[in-house]
């Protein structure tokens, strides 16, 4: 029981659960800018995926973490644009369309690994990853200086984001367009918006997000990359996106909760403590599911989200 106590405020288990929090946030903030179009995207777990696989090759074989960062988020967009394809201009059911890209993204991942790894023995091949980076004189304070101010770059960089995206989205006409097409884009279409282009925008952004987070699965945290890379993240970030209400700073206090989560039930493995993993881990989706319930009146959900546009319907 001391364990399981000394655990839940521990410097080190704090500090964990914000890298944990970060690809977690990364692709939840993508996936609302995506819904907020009124698109669905279930790929995000394929995306990120591919994306890890992209940031890990290119930063073992070019020797270049920053080109392996700019690698895994050129993948993300890329999937993400053929998501755009086939439901901003095919109109694939997007349930559908997203399950497939997950299969698609995930088999290639794989496929390609093997083929540019073909003989990695017993031993999995590994890249460099990036430094913590510290902020002057806060990183020195105990305790919050290792929490805070002792993180990767990116991390600071997504938590950055956050304060940026809502003003782009609340305080700017594209925000206010994006918004209005994920609601009613037959109105945004007869007031001359283009429907399919803010969808297209809206999944490349998403698409860089997720990118960012398989980048930093592979050259942040382990740099290493193998199958079950993203372990569920991308489902994850749905449920987050979901139990956040469609909100910046909900979806922000989302992450940062299950990171905590994961990053707990991580120390009690290391501890010993014969705990079931497996619960903590679906605590994310049970409290999702609780979220629906309670916010079912008041719910910020896009009100075309899912839904093709047909030009002519209304």
């Amino acid at each position: 029981m001391s364990d399981v106590l000394e655990a839940l405020i521990n410097v080190g288990v704090l500090a964990s659960a914000i890298r944990i929090a970060t690809p977690l946030l990364l692709a939840a903030l993508g996936e609302m800018v995506t819904e907020r179009a009124g698109v669905l995207n279930l790929g995000i777990e394929g995306t990120i995926t591919v994306s890890a696989f992209g940031s890990f090759v290119v930063a073992d074989k070019a020797d270049s973490l920053w080109l392996g960062v700019l690698s895994g988020v050129g993948a993300g967009v890329l999937l993400s644009l053929l998501m755009a394809v086939l439901v901003s201009s095919i109109r694939v059911e997007q349930v559908v369309a997203g399950l497939a890209l997950n299969l698609f993204g995930i088999g290639m991942a794989f496929y390609l690994f093997r083929a540019v790894y073909p003989q990695t023995g017993g031993e999995m091949p590994r890249s460099d990853t990036f430094d913590f980076t510290e902020i002057p004189l806060l990183s020195e304070i105990p305790a919050v200086g290792e929490i805070l101010f002792s993180q990767h770059w990116l991390t600071y960089g997504a938590i950055v984001t956050c304060p940026v995206l809502w003003w782009a989205l609340n305080r700017t006409q594209f925000g206010l367009e994006l918004r209005s097409v994920g609601n009613n884009p037959a109105a945004c279409d007869m007031r001359g918006v283009n429907v399919a282009r803010m969808q297209y925008l809206a999944l490349a952004f998403g698409g860089a997000m997720a990118g960012l987070a398989g980048a930093f699965l592979s050259v942040f945290l382990s740099g290493l990359f193998f199958v079950d890379v993203a372990a569920g993240r991308g489902w994850i970030a749905l449920a987050i996106v979901i139990f956040g209400n469609w909100r910046i700073g909900r979806i922000l206090a989302g992450s940062l909760f299950f990171g905590y989560l994961d990053a707990y039930q991580l120390s009690l493995q290391a501890r010993g403590v014969d705990v079931p993993h497996q619960l903590l881990l679906a605590l994310p989706f049970v409290l999702t599911i609780a979220a629906l319930v309670v916010n079912r009146r008041r719910s910020q959900e896009p009100l075309h989200l899912g839904v093709p546009y047909f030009r002519g319907e209304r």
